[in-house]
């Protein structure tokens, strides 16, 4: 089944498992004749999502009627496994707009010619915001509320190359130790429970809803650390760049609407998290209330120079740390202008969020360069 605007309906994956459809020239949803205001257009796209609660914002577009209210016929696919299976299926042209976070990198390094047009979660305001990861630990692991330290010499379970490896990264280094001072073991977010429950390992770091999920199911686990600032958050609005070059009023009909969903979102959490345990049928209400509460605090769709520097610095970790085998300059990637054009045009919908910093607003002639601080 899917669900469309005429009504259908998780989240990262390994960046090494990353295969790239055939490549092949896309085929860009028919957009209406260019001009005109936004509730003459009638051009029909799909968008693709996994699920996890920090996605749930494109199906509340949906849910809310986001799109028919900018004149956008939107289907949305079942959820993809992860966001590498998201990504081919963008490649095929299954979809046109998908929303992922850290296997975007190995999809670049492997050559698709992908832009990011948006954040589906993240912050243009600040350099950190992590606010959906979390440290959990077993009953008897040693490891102490609140001290990373005593993560050292323990079993931590990540799922390699994706957004809670970088997190566990950035939180050993913040405690003055290295990816050597600890086991890492690959494992995947489904698998974290019961790693725990036998001792497999002694603590897990991922993404809501998993935490609160863990440790209803695991009696005895600990919640370590939330959140801290340590890491930028990577989740972005993806699209071929040949589909946003021919279909520029499309793609900001999309990101109107998005943009109108994370601010109903943000101001309606409880009602939010109800989209989510309706969406995601096996989510706990309960647990998507709160987890929703710490979502909502990533929820910015613009892009600043901090989205360019949390991208930048995890190309940078999974490089020096041998998980990917290049780099790329993010200048390449990144395409503010149509979310820019969006906020321009309906400054209510961003009113509520913090202002980005001088230094990290995108101009004219912008250029990310790592070494500037441009995002304080």
């Amino acid at each position: 089944m899917r669900r469309s605007s005429r009504l259908a309906a998780g989240g990262l994956a390994f960046l090494t498992a990353l295969t790239i459809a055939a490549c092949s020239s896309p085929t860009p949803a028919t957009p209406s004749e260019s001009g005109g205001d936004a509730s003459a257009q009638s051009a029909s796209v799909t968008a693709g999502w996994v699920s996890a609660i920090d996605q749930i914002g494109l199906p509340a577009a949906l849910d809310q009627g986001y799109f028919d209210e900018v004149g956008l016929d939107v289907e949305i696919q079942e959820p993809f496994a992860s966001g590498v299976d998201m990504l081919n299926a963008l490649e095929a042209d299954q979809i046109q707009f998908a929303q992922v976070g850290a296997p975007f990198i190995g999809a670049k390094i492997s050559g698709a010619d992908y832009v990011l047009v948006g954040n589906y979660t993240g912050s243009a305001s600040q350099p950190g915001v992590d606010e959906t990861m979390a440290v959990v630990a077993r009953d008897g692991s040693g490891i102490t509320e609140g001290d990373f330290s005593t993560l050292a010499g323990k079993r931590i379970g990540v799922t390699v190359g994706s957004i809670n490896h970088l997190y566990l990264l950035a939180v050993l280094e913040d405690a003055g130790l290295s990816a050597d001072d600890v086991e890492i073991v690959n494992t995947a977010a489904p698998d974290m429970a019961v790693a725990l429950e036998t001792s497999g390992v002694d603590a897990v770091v991922i993404w809501d809803p998993w935490p609160m999920t863990i440790q209803q199911q695991v009696e005895g686990t600990t919640l370590i650390a939330r959140g801290g600032g340590h890491i930028g958050f990577l989740g972005f609005i993806v699209a071929k760049r040949e589909f946003v070059e021919q279909n520029p009023e499309v793609v900001e009909q999309f990101l109107t609407a998005r943009a109108m969903a994370d601010q109903w979102m943000r101001e309606n959490p409880d009602e939010a998290a109800a989209v989510a345990s309706r969406w995601m049928t096996s989510l706990d209400p309960q647990i998507a209330q709160e987890a929703m509460q710490f979502n909502v605090q990533q929820l910015d769709p613009r892009i600043s120079a901090c989205n360019f520097a949390a991208l930048d610095a995890a190309v940078t970790s999974l490089h020096e740390l041998g998980t990917i085998e290049g780099t790329f300059d993010v200048n390449e990637v990144f395409v503010p202008e149509h979310i820019a054009n969006v906020e321009a045009a309906n400054p209510e919908l961003f009113e509520d969020l913090p202002p980005v910093p001088a230094a990290a607003a995108i101009g004219e002639g912008f250029s990310f360069d790592p070494a500037a601080g441009q995002c304080g």
